[in-house]
């Protein structure tokens, strides 16, 4: 007989095979002789391993392995997502978790230190203050923990209690915390700013269930403050919840037509999601901002604006995600993300890259290689897609399937910029930069916040690096492998040209500032002082002309429409 660990990793092995599609009985599915005969050969091999391969085995590892490799063999975006880690990504989308509100990091061989606390959450009516490390939690030692152990020792249920330790600047003893967690947001909303007098900027991380009502939000401020046009960033942003960016597109149209639609195996995954009458940016011309890491929800709302030729999409080709994950719960906690059905722009065309051939490395690697024709030979990338694959927009314009969302207007890194050099991408790299201002707020964060804390339109107006601050960078960057030489001398890995330092320390100062502004004020600190210098923004700025001749196009009588779509 085999044992009860067996017979429990094979249940759920069993589970995985014959439970876990929605609308379809078990009896159906083993109904099949072909289906049934694999069974037993699954549960022959797995009983065959446990008992007589040579070393013993963990069940719950080979049971892993077998899913995964399950998974492999279907596509690259069906996933299995262990019980341990499964908690952590659902925080992700629900957009809340029960913890203390304060945000720290965990520097390789350095103590965990705040860097700032939620107002008036937990931790700042505690007492914790920015620049307290951590050394304890409930008793124990943590000095040596990394960030994933220290978050989830932090974490907990809402209305239980920790005690946290610190060591503070100045106080020559540990001083403790009694903590009562409470439940935290998560914002998906990077930033959200005025640009110009009349030019808003929004940046989405990610879709979660409370990104809708963060984007009206900070759209209706953003209105208060004059904005008559808005630049909506979704760089690198992976997707999320689908009808989250269903949503934040319907924002941006009105009338009626379709927003996006799923065709899958199981007729209850063929939906279609519409536009509704109304939304709070109906009017105002809108540029998308996009690139090769813009995926999922994001294709969804680029790909939607541009075929209803509401918004002029901008930046780099997008990543060529057009599948729909559903979750199934296993046995265990742990969750199957299988992919359910297949999405399509209104006018009828599939962004996902193919991957028929199963090979993981392969789809990769095209997506690389097609991506690099695609930003730096557009021309050439699109002479290549085949009729199939070209579709037309509500108004008649060309838009293309088969590998992402094309941008209207493609902006090619420009190497020759500063903010492109060697030497600016190796300090960065080696995040030089950000152990320079944390070192700066090792030593100085008591005077610096005394400053500047509260005044953050101030800091973001006229604080610059000092001459000082400037010479001290230098050296610390020296101290990190960096060596300058004058013009002429031979350079190598970790050499560079104080010419070259000279032409980098605009865009040096402008970084070191935004780490600064980052550390002061939170992360969305970072996007004001960084966007300066961003030169995908510098020349949206200059695209507003086109994003008007949309919105005429968009409010005039449509050229054609299409079955399956608008």
């Amino acid at each position: 007989m085999p044992s009860k660990s067996s017979r429990k990793i094979l249940s759920a092995v069993l589970l995985i095979a014959v439970g876990v599609f929605i609308g379809i009985q078990a009896k159906d599915l083993i109904g099949a002789d072909d289906t049934y005969e694999q069974l037993k050969k699954l549960e022959n091999a797995f009983l065959l391993i446990d008992r007589q391969y040579v070393d013993e085995i963990s069940p719950s590892k080979l049971t892993e392995s077998a899913i995964q490799a399950m998974l492999d063999d279907l596509d690259p975006h069906s996933t299995y997502i262990d019980a341990e880690s499964i908690r952590r990504v659902q925080e992700q989308y629900e957009g809340s978790f029960g913890g203390i509100g304060v945000w720290f990091e965990a520097p390789a061989a350095d103590t965990a230190r705040v860097t700032s606390t939620i107002p008036d959450g937990p931790s700042e009516i505690a007492g914790i203050r920015a620049g307290d490390r951590l050394i304890g939690v409930d008793g124990d030692d943590i000095t040596t923990m990394g960030s994933l152990d220290i978050q989830r020792r932090l974490k907990g249920e809402p209305g239980t209690t920790v005690t946290l330790t610190v060591a503070r600047r100045g106080v020559n003893r540990p001083l403790s915390f009694e903590i009562t967690r409470q439940i935290i947001p998560l914002y998906s909303v990077d930033a959200s700013y005025m640009l110009d007098d009349k030019t808003g900027y929004l940046r989405i991380g990610r879709f979660a269930m409370t990104t809708h009502e963060e984007f009206v939000e900070h759209v209706t401020a953003l209105k208060a403050q004059g904005l008559e046009r808005l630049v909506l960033d979704l760089r690198q942003n992976p997707g999320g919840i689908k009808s989250a960016a269903v949503k934040i597109a319907d924002e941006m149209l009105d009338g009626t037509g379709t927003i996006v639609f799923t065709r899958g195996r199981n007729p209850q995954e063929n939906e279609i999601d519409r536009v509704t009458p109304g939304g709070i940016l109906i009017d105002e011309p809108v540029i998308v901002l996009v690139d090769a890491n813009s995926a999922s929800g994001s294709e969804i709302v680029a790909g939607a604006l541009q075929d209803h030729d509401r918004a002029l999409i901008v930046g780099r080709r997008t990543f060529g995600k057009g599948l729909v994950q559903r979750p199934f719960q296993l046995t265990d906690n742990s969750v199957l993300q299988i992919t359910v059905a297949r999405y399509f722009m209104p006018s009828g065309r599939l962004i996902q890259t193919p991957y028929e051939d199963g090979n993981v490395e392969d789809y990769y690697a095209t997506k690389f290689s097609d991506y690099e024709l695609a930003v730096m030979n557009p021309e050439e990338y699109l002479d290549h897609i085949p009729d199939s694959l070209r579709f037309e927009t509500l108004h008649g314009r060309t838009v293309y399937g088969g590998g992402g969302v094309m941008p209207d207007v493609i902006i090619a890194p420009d190497t020759t910029l500063a903010l492109n050099s060697p030497l600016v991408r190796s300090l960065l790299q080696n995040a030089v930069l950000s152990k320079f201002t944390r070192g700066e707020f090792d030593k100085y964060e008591s005077r610096i916040r005394t400053r500047w804390d509260d005044k953050k339109d101030e800091f973001l107006d006229t604080y610059s690096i000092s001459d000082e601050m400037w010479s001290q960078f230098v050296s610390y960057a020296g101290e990190e492998g960096f060596t300058f030489v004058q013009d002429g001398e031979d350079i190598a890995e970790g050499i560079f040209l104080k010419s070259d330092l000279a032409r980098s320390q605009d865009v040096l100062e402008v970084l070191l500032k935004a780490r600064m502004s980052q550390r002061l004020f939170r992360s969305e600190a970072w996007y004001p002082v960084f966007n300066t210098i961003d030169p995908v923004i510098q020349e949206t700025l200059n695209l507003w002309g086109s994003a008007l001749d949309l919105v005429a196009l968009y409010q005039s009588p449509p050229r054609s429409s299409s079955e399956t779509g608008f």
